[in-house]
């Protein structure tokens, strides 16, 4: 028996070595990291955490920037250079390195802020990640598309000693700015504005908004009373239709043309308060201090103009954000209790290390997507019948092994008195549990019984037993037939081992491929390659081989054994009827 599918050997060969290139150089690709924690340097761990002790949320969230806040308990100043250039993030393998930007770095007050970029934030745990440094360790210039939203439009943090400047890669620096630098805001530097231009931003093929993906604004404010004339945080003017983030009498609302959305309360006068508009689907979406505070609905339009930010506004800005797409409440939590002093959503720990145990099984089976599940689903389902046909077939064929090595002893010690029909062994045989198992006993009762028949028609003719040879060849054809069968009984269910065997490695080379392109089509649709958003889909991609191959290897490690197994069976039904038709022969011809 052999297991065939179709293919020549060389061709399988040379596919197989094909296939087996292709996935080693994705593993390569993948698992290679581009840097690693410095030996040397010193290090912590901090965690992000999103359980009731830090930061609540109850969804995962994906490439989101998040504020590490140095002071001098969590973070030795004297140990960096004057400047942090030899601060790094790693993920918790310490291995995989993050995205990230210093805002400011400040060793004689020993306060810094940093922004990172987490390719996931798990909701209701702990994400550990590494933070080094050391002054003979100098840290690879970051990328600033990597450290923010991949759909930012801009993002100031007012940091910057030479004007208002966009931190992300856009460039939508401020044209023209009324406002004067603070030195001390919620996050670093902020600005103060006295109620008159503000900040002017040109128009540019990056700031505009998509009515169909709407839009995210953030900001810190703290107004300098709780009245006064309606000043706006955001204005990206259009005729009959242009879009206003501001306030009025205090209150925040969101207008575009002639519809508006107003909050329910009215901000605190001289207090730092974050609030969020989150605009998606025809409705929009107020937040203050990551709390909804109003929602209606807001019929959006494409944008694409000039923009001024805090034109009319009396009091202070900082963190002013604009994404062009519709955040989640728990992004705007995340961001705006994140971004708090004294917020526990970033924890340095030196018990860290118990939740720094990096389960990469969790974080490959939580990439892996729908398709992928589907084709693991086929693949369980392909295991559970395999292991099933090896299981029952062994056991059935162990017990056939036995029956027969008990009946073969008692043929070969009464071959004569067992091929004499009617003698009293025969009947003991017969009511023995054992015969029931044996496929040679049921060939030797199909061969007794041709002969007993022959016998009958001898004895009414009043002749002698003898079978002549054309009896012998009838008996042989009964039992060449009999054996044919027992050998089909034995490779029942063997074809769906050869399936597994076959089918399991392509069925999860397909669910590979699937994944691979669908990970690159998310990297084409978010238009930037980051390795860190990259290497969970190709790793979870890869896991559908993986089954593919745990489907196979056991099932071709089985079937093997059973074939050999089948084939030592049928080599001991051969011998029984060659040596029955011989010994009868011998009994009963001239």
């Amino acid at each position: 028996m052999t297991h065939t599918n179709g293919r020549s050997p060389m061709t399988r060969h040379a596919f197989m070595r094909r296939l087996f290139g292709t996935l080693l150089t994705l593993a390569l690709l993948h698992c290679a990291p581009p840097a690693a924690a410095a030996e040397g340097a010193a290090s912590k761990k901090l965690a992000i955490d999103t359980t009731a002790t830090g930061v609540p949320i109850q969804e995962d969230l994906a490439q989101v920037p998040v504020l590490v806040r140095l002071h001098s308990g969590n973070f030795s100043f004297t140990e960096a250079k004057p400047d942090g250039s030899d601060l790094q993030f790693f993920a918790a393998d310490g291995k995989t390195p993050l995205a990230a930007q210093i805002e400011n770095f400040d060793t004689v007050s020993e306060l810094a802020n940093v922004w990172v970029m987490l390719p996931k934030v798990a909701a209701n745990a702990k994400t550990v990640l590494v933070m080094t440094w050391g002054k003979d360790k100098p840290a690879a210039a970051a990328d600033v598309r990597a450290v923010y939203d991949p759909v930012a439009v801009f993002n100031f943090h007012f940091a910057q000693a030479d004007g208002v400047k966009d931190s992300t890669a856009n460039g939508n620096s401020a044209s023209r700015s009324t406002a004067k630098a603070v030195a001390a805001g919620p996050i670093g530097p902020a600005v103060s504005l006295d109620g008159g231009a503000g900040i002017s931003l040109a128009a540019s093929p990056s700031l505009k908004l998509a009515a169909s993906s709407g839009f995210t604004f953030s900001a810190w404010v703290k107004p300098a009373d709780s009245g006064g004339a309606a000043a706006s945080l955001l204005a990206m003017p259009a005729a009959g239709a242009g879009l206003r983030i501001g306030l009025s009498a205090g209150i925040l609302e969101v207008a575009v043309g002639s519809s508006a959305v107003r909050a329910g309360q009215a901000l605190k006068p001289a207090v730092w308060q974050h609030v969020a508009v989150v605009a998606n689907a025809g409705k929009a979406t107020l937040y203050i201090d990551g709390v909804e505070a109003g929602t209606g609905n807001l019929a959006l339009t494409d944008l694409s103009s000039d923009a001024q930010l805090g034109r009319g506004f009396r009091g202070e800005l900082d963190e002013v954000t604009l994404l062009a797409a519709g955040r989640s409440a728990a992004h705007v939590s995340l961001q705006a209790l994140g971004q708090a002093a004294d917020s526990p959503l970033v924890a340095a720990d030196e018990d860290a290390d118990a939740a720094a145990e990096v389960s990469y099984f969790a974080i490959l089976i939580g990439s892996v997507t729908l398709d992928g599940w589907i084709v693991i689903a086929l693949l369980a389902v392909m295991a559970v019948v395999s292991v099933y046909v090896m299981v029952s077939k062994a056991a059935m064929l162990r017990t056939a092994g036995r029956a027969n090595e008990v009946f073969l002893a008692t043929f070969k010690a009464k071959s004569l008195a067992l091929l004499t029909p009617g003698h009293a062994d025969i009947a003991a045989v017969q009511q023995d549990p054992q015969s029931a198992r044996s496929s040679v006993y049921r060939l030797y009762a199909i061969g007794l019984s041709e002969v007993a028949q022959r016998f009958d028609v001898l004895d009414q003719a009043g002749r002698p037993r003898r079978l002549g040879n054309a009896g012998l060849q009838a008996i042989r054809a009964s039992l060449d037939a009999a054996m044919m069968r027992e050998n089909q009984r034995f490779n029942s269910g063997i074809v769906l081992l050869t399936i597994a065997i076959s089918g399991g490695p392509f069925l999860g080379l397909l669910g590979t491929v699937v994944g691979v392109m669908i990970t690159f089509a998310a990297i084409a649709a978010a238009g930037e390659v980051n390795v860190n958003s990259i290497a969970p889909g190709i790793a979870a991609a890869l896991v559908a081989t993986v089954a593919g191959l745990a489907v196979a290897i056991p099932a071709l490690f089985g079937y093997n054994w059973l074939a050999s197994q089948i084939k030592n069976l049928s080599g001991n039904t051969q011998v029984f009827v060659d040596e029955f038709v011989t010994k009868s022969a011998e009994m009963y011809t001239d």
